[in-house]
């Protein structure tokens, strides 16, 4: 590989700040569509307005010039930009983006009544020297003048001279003065070819305030026809249509960088800069028709409605790199697919993904999908049945993920009402309200029982908010006592049947035995989930694993389209990642 050629002498210059925020906002200055989006907190804007208002430095800015038409942001800081001149040289930003943004947005702001909580209602506080937020734009102190109001020396002075004290104006003028005259440097690089543009971006861009890898990559990958994150968000937005668009850039690049011949790793992301446009357009498509088919997979057959549900987001990358070399499965292959799902929730083995299990699963798929396995060989162990009774339950915990698809498998209903509990609600974990305490936490608490022990996953079950509240505090003995004298002891049983309580928990529950009660529903639902993690010829069978399999393969052959028998042109309208 050859030394990319020198290109001009960079000019250096330095230029008031409030000048490099005018030559954005008149598209002299351009912000390139590979810069990554504007991050920075509120406290970061407030400290860069600090450092403007003490004369500290601030860093310098890095421009390319060039009359080569990119694609470019037509906002920033929620500002728009003027159309730039056509054949006029325009200087695209490579560096600095954050501060030019903060400066701009905090000059310029032009507030909507409705926006008072905005990022850029800033004012400074004449009396304590500092930069605040404030939460509406209705008359603020005297001692507090408007950023935006600097820009406009009348509008500004008019503000000062209502506060009739010596000192305060004068701090006013000083800080008036430091924005018109605060010089920054400026680099400006001219006569580059638009192939050196992203490695310089990518290479100057590693420090400070990270980029994500997508953020690296798209800069890296770029062309003026191809945007690479740009196209992960079309995947997305397929996705969403689904109700999976919650799935993470990180984890779809993961995907692309598999389907390029790669794998899931952060070092076999950075290889598709090595990649010609066309190839990476294609690993794009690839993964687009392969996560449409992962996305109806885990919805029919693990009844998971929406990404939140997973249990662990990179297991959707690797289930979309399975569906990419075996657009269409057999039976077999379902079945073993569906084994794998479970096994890996289950056991946790997502939940330290490193770049040794990433490799090592990849070419476990890739043998499956040659026929060289039976199943997609992993290296994991299942943990012991007491863990139900031993881990607490919470929205972002696998082990409760894994407890929900379970419960939502068993078709669950209402304990008070026997009415099918709405499971797609529940599983969209935009709240768990859905979930509630068998043993309920009122009266553990009234028999002593620590808070942490109340939450333990085996004590929850899906119930709706209205049953809930009927419950109470109530001892299990007297609200089931109440459905068998309702409904009957055969009913409470289908009903507790349903939501995965055996007859065993019931008699323990009967007799308000906390630990009894836990150790019985551990069982049930370590037994569930064996049942589903299964072996070969134990999974073959499962009737109700069978019939799932059956239907979702029957709608297959039933779809009208042959070349992708998942979806039709109508599609219907995810720490659990790895940093690895």
């Amino acid at each position: 590989m050859t030394d990319a050629p020198p290109f001009s002498d960079p000019k250096p210059s330095v230029e008031r700040i409030s000048l490099l925020a005018r030559r954005v906002l008149e598209a002299d200055i351009l912000l390139p569509k590979f810069q990554r989006d504007f991050v920075w907190t509120r406290k970061q804007i407030l400290d860069l307005l600090d450092s403007v208002a003490k004369n500290y430095p601030i860093g310098s800015v890095l421009l390319w010039q060039s009359t080569t038409a990119l694609e470019n942001e037509r906002s920033i800081a929620g500002l728009q930009v003027k159309e730039r001149r056509p054949g006029y040289p325009v200087n695209y930003l490579l560096d600095g983006q954050q501060r030019l943004s903060s400066i701009c947005g905090a000059l310029y702001w032009n507030p909507d009544p409705s926006d008072g909580a905005s990022v850029w209602n800033i004012s400074y506080d004449l009396k304590l020297r500092k930069f605040v937020h404030l939460s509406t734009l209705e008359a603020s102190l005297m001692h507090h003048i408007p950023v935006r109001l600097i820009p406009d020396p009348s509008a500004f002075f008019r503000r000062v001279a209502a506060i009739q004290d010596a000192e305060l104006e004068r701090r006013a003028d000083q800080l008036f003065n430091r924005f018109q005259d605060y010089m920054v440097a400026a680099v400006t690089l001219g006569d580059i070819s638009i192939h050196e543009v992203a490695p310089i971006f990518e290479r100057i861009n590693s420090t400070g305030t990270p980029l994500t890898v997508v953020d690296l990559m798209r800069a890296a990958t770029w062309k003026p026809d191809f945007d690479l994150r740009d196209s992960i968000d079309e995947i997305l937005s397929v996705l969403d249509q689904k109700n999976f668009g919650k799935i993470d850039r990180k984890t779809v690049l993961r995907t692309v960088s598999a389907a390029a011949g790669f794998g899931f790793s952060i070092e076999n992301i950075d290889r598709l800069r090595e990649l010609e446009t066309g190839r990476l357009r294609d690993a794009v498509d690839a993964v687009e028709a392969a996560a449409r088919r992962a996305v109806d997979f885990v919805t029919q057959q693990i009844k998971a409605p929406t990404a939140d549900a997973l249990p662990y987001l990179n297991q959707f990358a690797v289930l979309v790199e399975i569906f990419r070399l075996i657009p269409s499965p057999t039976y077999v292959q379902y079945a073993a697919i569906h084994r794998w799902f479970w096994r890996t929730a289950l056991s946790g083995y997502f939940g330290g993904w490193n770049t040794g299990q990433m490799s090592s699963d990849r070419d476990a798929v890739k043998a499956f999908a040659a026929g060289e396995t039976e199943d997609i060989v992993v290296g994991l162990t299942m943990p012991r049945g007491d863990v139900w009774r031993t881990k607490q339950f919470r929205s972002n915990n696998a082990l409760s993920k894994m407890l929900a698809l379970m419960l939502s498998y068993a078709q669950p209903v209402d304990l008070l009402t026997g009415q099918s509990i709405d499971v797609g609600k529940a599983l969209s974990w935009g709240n768990d309200k859905e979930f509630h305490h068998f043993f309920p936490r009122g009266y553990l608490a009234d028999s002593d029982i620590a808070a942490g022990k109340a939450n333990i996953v085996a004590n929850i079950v899906m119930l709706t908010s209205v049953s809930n509240i009927a419950i109470s505090k109530k001892a299990p003995s007297i609200y089931l006592a109440d459905i068998i004298a309702n409904n009957g002891v055969s009913e409470l049983r289908r009903r507790l049947k349903s939501c995965l309580v055996s007859d065993a928990a019931f008699e323990a529950a009967m007799l308000d035995d906390y630990d009894g009660f836990l150790s019985e529903r551990s069982a049930t639902l370590q037994e569930e989930a064996m049942n589903l993690v299964g072996t070969s010829a134990e999974a073959a069978e499962n009737a109700d694993l069978e019939r799932s399999i059956a239907e979702f393969m029957g709608d297959l052959f039933d779809a009208p389209n042959a070349t992708d028998p998942i979806f039709d042109d109508e599609v219907e309208p995810v720490d659990r990642y790895s940093e690895n």
